[in-house]
């Protein structure tokens, strides 16, 4: 038996029915190919969405909102941390060498999530380390929950515009090489 598909001309209300999925496929490709040039993995917000406010505490126990530390038109860094993480551990040199080659174009913001840690034990490791960006302590999970961080090593760097531009997790980030195309030097 012979099966015939039949031609059929597409008329303007097909198109029109079509232009959703064909914008939605197309924001979608666009959106998976900026990750992989990135290396992005997504393990927290999306790539493109706008950084969203978190209200945390500095070392000394005052309010801080993590968007204040952002300054307008600077990427900025942020890596969801804990003293007890390995991965956070190895994960260091990376941001530590991030500050050094980009400390005046990047914001290096950390934020120590409250899961088997305390403010004190954060302060100890920033005074052993010598840090000299900000570390916020996130007590009630406000940043954890704004950013839908599922755990500790995650970073995002976001671009000029606040917005997304990568995420990962792990010791092995090669966070330089995201910030250096968030820069547009690569």
């Amino acid at each position: 038996m012979k099966t015939s598909i039949s031609r059929r001309t597409l008329t303007r209300p097909d198109l029109r029915r079509a232009k959703p999925l064909i914008l939605t496929a197309g924001v979608t490709l666009a959106m998976a190919l900026y990750s992989m040039v990135l290396g992005a993995q997504e393990v927290a917000l999306l790539l493109g969405t706008q950084a969203p406010q978190a209200t945390l505490e500095d070392l000394d126990g005052n309010p801080v909102q993590i968007l204040d530390l952002i300054e307008d038109g600077k990427p900025t860094l942020i890596e969801f941390w804990a003293s007890w993480c390995h991965e956070c551990e190895e994960l260091q040199p990376e941001i530590d060498r991030v500050h050094a080659t980009f400390g005046e174009e990047v914001n290096v913001v950390v934020v120590a999530v409250a899961v088997s840690q305390s403010q004190r034990r954060v302060k100890r490791h920033v005074a052993e380390h010598g840090a000299t960006y900000p570390y916020l302590w996130d007590g009630e999970g406000a940043a954890v929950r704004a950013y839908k961080v599922p755990g500790t090593s995650v970073v995002l760097v976001l671009d000029r515009d606040g917005k997304v531009a990568y995420t990962g997790t792990g010791g092995t980030q090669d966070l330089v090489g995201a910030v250096e195309r968030v820069l547009g030097n690569r």
